[in-house]
């Protein structure tokens, strides 16, 4: 064992683990038998209880994201065990502990980096699972620095999802929208992250909530998570709908949670007076909002979105552990490593209308 490293149960950890490995160019998904890495300073190995699987892996093994290595284990929503730990980690990060893993870290070598303006201000923000190896294995390594601390009484899957599925939304609304008790709320998709943004909504004290998507289950799995009102954006004129839920006045602030065009014209011209548009699905397509004058004149504002802060995910495990949020509904389904293949592709066909799958190796 490295002498940088210190390990309360060194024999515990064996030489070889099982991993998902997607091979960039043959876009090819292969669970093998890999070394379990080391942790260097400031890093510690985890052993993965639960990971869960994103509408973003998905598009990683489509190729319309693609990762800048040759192969990656994929894999950002996480949860499991400390087991070894690095020089130069606190000594609250010992082994045993139990930790959900935030799903990025800073590049530590751009502008904002090097002046220390934090995770949320880097220029390269590096995404687990597409940067770095992520947690569809049963071992990962990762800074300590993206760990939060989860009580014994949360289950793991839940634990897991809440390091994108929940997070993302809530730093979405909560941070980059700034919504406010008493204003409305309108969100497109209620999938994975759209239920969540819903929950998450109505807990801060949004009204109305106005769920759009073009699934009737979708809508009513919105309706059933809290949301006021759910639309189907082919037959309602949802503009037109909004503004007569709203008083006359349309949405505070409006979400895209789908990554497409005709989404975000739609939600910007269902906004009021100094609405917001937060764009938080990813969309290779150019932004044509059509509208105009009226964005300025109605100082709209239109703003982009990616994940979350550390201190989102530790503000949630809270929130989880005191009963203010439940996820528990949230879990889909359970499958061992060797099905993963087969449940990207089960969230890719949209089958059974999951909300999240989760690994646990």
């Amino acid at each position: 064992m490295p002498d940088d490293v210190t390990n309360a149960a060194a024999g515990e950890v064996p030489a070889e683990m099982r991993a998902a490995r997607y091979h960039r160019a043959e876009r090819a998904l292969r669970v093998e038998t890999v070394p379990v890495p080391r942790p260097g300073p400031g890093e510690v190995l985890v052993r993965v209880m639960a990971c869960g699987i994103c509408l973003s892996d998905v598009h990683l093994l489509d190729g319309s994201l693609r990762t800048p290595l040759e192969v990656v284990t994929p894999g950002h929503e996480s949860s499991g065990v400390i087991a070894l730990v690095g020089e130069q980690v606190p000594a609250l990060w010992r082994p045993g502990a139990r930790v959900v893993i935030s799903g990025g870290r800073a590049c530590g070598a751009c502008a904002s980096c090097a002046r220390g303006l934090g995770e949320g201000a880097c220029l390269d923000f590096q995404v687990m699972g597409f940067a770095y190896d992520g947690a569809w294995a049963e071992y990962v390594v990762v800074p300590y620095r993206t760990l939060a601390p989860i009580p014994d009484s949360l289950p793991w899957e839940q634990a897991a999802i809440l390091a994108d599925a929940v997070s993302t939304p809530y730093a979405g609304l909560v941070d980059r929208g700034g919504v406010r008790p008493g204003e409305s709320v309108a969100l497109w998709g209620i999938g994975g992250l759209g239920v969540h943004a819903v929950q998450i909504a109505r807990m801060v004290g949004a009204a109305p909530v106005i769920a759009i998507d073009t699934l009737p289950a979708a809508r009513e799995r919105a309706l059933a998570a809290g949301a006021d009102h759910a639309l189907d954006p082919a037959a309602d004129d949802v503009p037109a709908r909004i503004r007569e839920l709203t008083g006359g006045l349309g949405a505070d602030l409006a979400v895209d949670l789908v990554g497409a065009n005709a989404v975000l014209a739609q939600a910007a011209a269902s906004i009021g007076r100094n609405g917001r548009v937060v764009m938080i699905g990813l969309s290779p397509q150019p932004i044509q909002l059509g509208m105009g004058t009226i964005f300025g004149v109605r100082s709209h504002a239109l703003l982009g979105h990616l994940g979350y802060r550390k201190e989102h995910l530790d503000q949630l495990v809270t929130l989880v552990t005191h009963g203010r949020l439940d996820v528990s509904r949230s879990i889909s389904d359970v499958m061992p490593l060797e099905d993963v293949a087969r449940g990207v592709e089960r969230l890719a066909r949209k089958e059974g209308n999951p909300i999240r799958l989760v690994v646990r190796p």
